[in-house]
């Protein structure tokens, strides 16, 4: 497992890598748009970290994309079958929270994500990994709490939440922890 963490690092940091030269942007412009430090950036574009959720949600959101972009662009070849072994996973180092990216690369504005986080895990996002997408989040098993601004809504089995105007959002698993499918439409 571990050495597929390393792999899953090293590609997202070759990809960021790419976006930021893409952009001729220097280490420092990049660190300045996402408000992650230099030091930081320069260990994950060379793989050395598994950077968490949050910390790629602000570097994708410098590049104007979604977190489910960015790992996409860094893990999928394009075609129209994305066949479940070939399904990128990614876990964030800091919560256990498991990420399965379900859509083959197109050019379609919508991106299918299946998430897994424990019992008692929070992953945040800002309202700026919001700006440019809307979602929608339905409980696949267990019980989640969303946190949407000051809004807080308990999702059961077979709930599906309709997220509002960009906010700051935090996932919450409750006992015995959340499986949930979200489904992402840029633009």
């Amino acid at each position: 497992m571990a050495d597929i963490a390393n792999n899953i690092s090293s590609t997202i940091g070759k990809r960021i890598h790419a976006e930021r030269l893409m952009r001729d942007w220097s280490l420092a412009e990049l660190a300045q748009r996402s408000e992650v430090s230099k030091a930081m950036l320069s260990t994950i574009e060379r793989g050395k970290t598994s950077p968490t959720a949050a910390l790629l949600v602000r570097i994708a959101a410098a590049f104007g994309m979604t977190l489910s972009a960015l790992i996409a662009r860094a893990e999928l070849q394009g075609g129209g079958l994305l066949r479940e072994g070939d399904q990128p996973i990614w876990r964030d180092p800091a919560t256990g929270y498991v990420r399965r990216h379900l859509s083959p690369v197109s050019d379609m504005p919508l991106e299918l994500i299946k998430v897994q986080l424990p019992a008692g895990a929070r992953v945040s996002f800002p309202a700026a990994s919001y700006a440019f997408i809307r979602q929608q989040v339905w409980l696949i098993s267990g019980r989640l709490e969303f946190i949407e601004g000051d809004t807080v809504h308990t999702l059961e089995v077979g709930d599906c939440l309709a997220l509002g105007a960009p906010s700051d959002c935090t996932f919450h698993a409750l006992e015995p922890g959340a499986e949930y499918l979200v489904a992402l439409v840029r633009g």
